[in-house]
């Protein structure tokens, strides 16, 4: 009779063992987005796990006094010293070791199993385990959310992307990471540099060579300046001059629209949600001290968050910075030489 009780104990002591680690290693958030995605096991060990401090408390309770119980019968088979070890041995091997190591690879399947169970342990010692929780609560403050920082979710991306028996594929995984590295940079990182930008005079005439070099370009918006490049007061649509004659001014053409200005230090993360306010497709960059640096398009900041260069049929050249670089290095070595 007595080694039954003993046995009875060990099992017991391995299930609060397992319950506490298992159902504790799962946290609310996580539990709250299984269940939005329609997961039945994670909705019945949340009616438990909400209550941490109070589930904490009821298995620790549990734990301990089986132990004890434990200890305290092996002493009425085993005489002195030899209990101990014994008792604290098979504790440690089948109370502690085992049904922690079999539980933490199913937390959530085994716990939702054994649910039913932890609500009758948590009736059973609700007289202590409440009191003692809500004395935790007050002291520790409610338990804080699972919150990812995004260096953090780039890991888990990557991580996933990388396991054959994740759904993530490499253009997921190339998006993703765009999309929570854009707003981290600003215009000057993409822009479309002043040296490579092509633009008109308002009182420049669209003969036949400026409408060719229009063609050739490609663009479909073009800046429009009075006097100099630094005062840019509207934007020419390629798409204005379909029934245009030659021989006509950029002035009866152009669209007095007010040009969005923006500071080369802007983060992309705004700058694309004012243009998205503003019905806008292109922003002009300006540096600290008034001069025009470049322009920044929709289309620059979504091939950032795509990680891709998007080409059309019209674009002769890909990417207009590196063309600028290549211009620049050029030119300075003309000049070195």
């Amino acid at each position: 009779m007595v080694y039954l009780i003993i046995v009875l104990l060990l099992l017991l002591s391995a299930l609060f063992a397992a319950l506490t680690n298992g159902l504790l290693s799962l946290s609310t958030t996580e539990l709250e987005r299984k269940m939005k995605l329609g997961d039945r096991d994670a909705g019945r060990v949340y009616t438990v796990r909400k209550r941490g401090s109070q589930l904490l408390c009821t298995l620790v309770l549990g734990n301990v006094a089986v132990n004890s119980a434990l200890s305290i019968f092996w002493a009425t088979v085993v005489n002195g010293f030899i209990a101990g070890v014994v008792a604290t041995s098979l504790i440690v091997v089948f109370g502690e070791i085992l049904p922690i190591a079999m539980i933490t690879r199913y937390p959530l399947k085994v716990g939702a199993r054994a649910i039913w169970l932890v609500k009758v342990f948590m009736f059973i010692f609700y007289p202590v385990a409440y009191p003692l929780s809500r004395l935790l609560d007050r002291a520790l403050g409610v338990e804080m959310p699972t919150v990812w920082s995004k260096q953090e979710l780039k890991e888990i991306i990557k991580f996933h992307e990388d396991r054959p028996e994740s759904s993530v594929d490499a253009n997921e995984e190339r998006i993703i990471l765009g999309a929570l590295s854009y707003s981290d940079k600003i215009a000057a990182d993409i822009m479309t540099p002043r040296s490579v930008l092509f633009s008109l005079e308002v009182d420049a005439t669209l003969d036949d060579k400026t409408l060719s070099e229009i063609k050739a370009n490609g663009f479909t918006r073009i800046p429009v300046y009075r006097d100099q490049l630094d005062d840019i007061i509207g934007l020419l649509y390629a798409k204005d001059l379909i029934a245009i004659e030659s021989g006509a001014k950029v002035s009866d053409v152009y669209r007095q629209n007010k040009v969005l200005i923006i500071p080369e230090t802007k983060k992309l993360g705004t700058l694309m949600n004012e243009l998205l306010q503003g019905r806008s497709h292109l922003a002009v960059v300006y540096d600290e001290y008034g001069m025009l640096v470049g322009i920044v398009t929709l289309e620059d900041i979504v091939e950032e968050i795509m990680r891709v260069e998007i080409v059309d049929e019209a674009d002769n050249v890909v990417d207009l910075r590196l063309e600028a670089i290549k211009r620049a290095r050029k030119y300075l070595h003309k000049q070195v030489t």
